[in-house]
């Protein structure tokens, strides 16, 4: 199935029913009096997390959805029906942005979590609710109101404990296998990951976290070089970020410059998310010879000047494998103690994800700009309307 991380659609409430004007006509009761019965209220529409979706497909192909709307009401005092509310599901991890004000009308992290995005229009009143002492014989009625109208954007953010950074082929996909029960297409190729792939790690009974595997970052791709930094967006949700890097480059290139690179492509994604706690995972170590391993490591290190925590494993072997996940975990139970004892540090979390969607939403909206204004330049200057040819060969230009 196609991975679809972003959508946008447009959600109508169903309008109030009108209020009915009629009057009792009934055998041996002259002057019966008002009658006429309450519309019903328009349905709301809603979107409902569901853990069983895992991606916005469904909503590239229908964009507009209607609740049902309110039914009149009739004589005999009978009010109008209600109008069937409307429940959308999407995945678990989305968040509902109103396009028109930009604002976030919230974000469905938890299976059945509820949000109403249109409110239903109220029904009308019938002439019964105008009687009174001077006024027997009412004829005024109200219509019932329109329901809310919204553009939406809706954006899946995957939820992970732990996300992995790195260059293709750093060995993320082969990392994720080797620790979880995850299995991601592995090759000797770049981009071999295209969506991100999570995975459980169970360190022990009662203890696990989830991992997320994003497609891998070149230099550039802030400017669109390779899979672009879109995919970045999924590490905001993460609370620890793993930094894979490959000690014995096929191409010989530095480990240090890798390194160095996403770090500087993180930045320029979001200053809040390069904040991040990152670790240093080298790996492939078992490409090295035992007598040069020790000294090779530490010279990626000391060419950093790296002062965080640093992991030395062989994913493909399982080599080290098991220390790191074991001190993943205990850093995660440490958080979350400290932010459940303290409710500044989970105020200042919650601060923290909020600031860094934000820059997320305005580095990928300023990318897709770019992007759409280069199309728009490339348009203009093909100045090539030679199509008389009889080869039946479609001529695709590659941007340089």
């Amino acid at each position: 199935m196609k991975f679809v991380d972003e959508a946008t659609i447009i959600v109508e409430a169903g309008k109030g029913g009108h209020g009915c004007l009629s009057f009792r006509r009934e055998k041996y009761v002259p002057k019966g009096g008002p009658d006429g019965g309450d519309g019903g209220d328009g349905g709301s529409v809603y979107l409902q997390a569901d853990s069983s979706l895992n991606t916005l497909i469904d909503y590239r192909f229908q964009r507009k959805f209607r609740a049902q709307n309110g039914e009149p009401g009739a004589g005999r005092n009978c009010s109008g029906s209600k109008g069937e509310d409307l429940v959308l599901p999407v995945p678990v991890g989305t968040t509902v942005v109103d396009m028109d004000t930009d604002e976030v009308l919230g974000d469905l992290t938890s299976e059945g979590q509820k949000l109403k995005v249109a409110q239903g229009g109220f029904h009308g009143l019938g002439n019964t609710r105008f009687k009174s002492s001077v006024n027997r014989a009412p004829r005024q009625t109200s219509p019932g109101s329109e329901g809310e109208a919204r553009n939406l954007r809706l954006e899946l953010k995957v939820l992970a404990d732990v996300g992995l950074l790195g260059l293709p082929n750093a060995g993320k996909s082969t990392f994720i296998r080797a620790v979880s029960a995850a299995k991601p297409k592995v090759a000797n190729y770049p981009f071999t990951t295209l969506v991100p792939n999570l995975g459980v790690v169970s360190v022990q009974a009662h203890q696990s976290f989830v991992i997320a595997d994003i497609p891998g970052l070149i230099e550039g791709a802030a400017e669109g070089a390779g899979l672009g930094i879109r995919f970045l967006k999924h590490l905001v949700r993460t609370r620890l970020l793993l930094h894979l890097v490959d000690v014995a480059p096929y191409d010989g290139s530095s480990p240090a410059d890798n390194v160095r690179a996403i770090a500087h492509e993180l930045e320029k994604f979001s200053e809040t998310l390069a904040g991040r706690d990152r670790w240093l995972v080298l790996n492939k170590v078992d490409m090295v010879s035992e007598d040069e391993r020790e000294a090779h490591c530490q010279a990626i290190i000391d060419e950093l000047n790296w002062t965080g925590p640093v992991f030395r494993v062989s994913a493909l072997s399982g080599e080290g494998t098991r220390p790191l996940v074991q001190a993943v975990m205990r850093w995660i139970e440490l958080r979350a103690e400290e932010e459940a004892q303290n409710p500044e540090a989970a105020e200042l979390e919650r601060e923290r994800r909020v600031r860094m969607d934000e820059e997320a939403r305005a580095r990928i909206e300023a990318d897709r700009a770019a992007r759409r204004a280069a199309r728009e330049n490339n348009d203009d200057d093909d100045d090539d309307f030679d199509d008389d040819d009889d080869y039946g060969v479609e001529v695709v230009y590659a941007p340089e």
